[in-house]
């Protein structure tokens, strides 16, 4: 009998332990399979800091760290230059990344390190709570924002991929969303794309991944996705926002 789909190698059996309707699950194959069709398998190191993915170590079938919360990019660095032939990645949230990692984060990308980053952004601290995060959107709700975000107060939700993008040394930086088949098969390409980059040696590359969290947005998993793509994707336009390899 043909064989019409398989599991990736690059994934364990460990059950994921996420909450209903999270997109973590979806994002975790999607890396996994690029890793996979790249033939990665033994030369790839993953950095998962804390925050939902804090149990990546479990699901992906590779080599992880576990970072300090935001200092991912800082760990993979040491890695990369320890081993420059092992392709390293972070997998990291948006209350991680664009939050008390910011600095880690731009400062990676400043020096042009020869890492990817898949980057989360599901607008609210998902582990600890469902507080407001920096990517939490004007007037969302959250645990310590009951009565909505307010810019006058808080500023205006944070934009990772427009402001790494203006720093010179990126290379490649994409926003995407996992809401429907056709925008999860563009986020695998983006992300097969990014490894492929650091395969030949360029420079930084961060994937942004729009996600859900229904249990702290009070919504099914089928309303998240409707509320992701209704106010998420109109604040946080998808596409390409740097690739230095397009220019050649």
């Amino acid at each position: 009998m043909a064989v019409v789909f398989e599991k990736t190698n690059l994934l364990t059996d460990k059950q994921f332990h996420y909450c209903p309707g999270c997109n973590h699950g979806i994002i975790h194959r999607l890396v996994a399979e690029a890793l996979d069709e790249l033939h990665l398998d033994g030369n790839v190191v993953g950095v998962a800091p804390v925050g939902c993915s804090v149990f990546a170590y479990d699901y992906f079938n590779c080599d992880m760290f576990e970072a300090a919360h935001g200092r991912a990019p800082a760990v993979a660095t040491g890695i990369k230059r320890a081993k420059p032939d092992t392709l390293v990645f972070t997998y990291q949230g948006d209350g991680d990344l664009a939050s008390i990692g910011t600095a880690e984060i731009v400062h990676a990308a400043h020096r042009g390190e020869k890492i990817s980053t898949i980057f989360v952004n599901n607008a609210i601290y998902g582990m600890t709570g469902g507080q407001m995060a920096p990517t939490t959107l004007i007037g969302q709700r959250t645990t310590t924002s009951p009565n909505g975000r307010d810019e006058a107060w808080c500023g205006a939700p944070i934009k990772m991929s427009e402001m790494l993008a203006a720093v010179p040394d990126s290379y490649y930086i994409e926003r995407c969303a996992v809401n429907n088949n056709a925008n999860i098969i563009k986020t695998k390409k983006a992300i097969k794309k990014a490894f492929q980059y650091q395969l030949e040696g360029k420079g930084f590359c961060m994937v942004e991944v729009l996600s859900t969290c229904p249990t702290n947005w009070g919504l099914s998993p089928v309303e998240a996705l409707k509320w992701l793509e209704d106010n998420m994707i109109p604040y946080y336009p998808l596409g390409v926002y740097k690739d230095k390899g397009a220019t050649k």
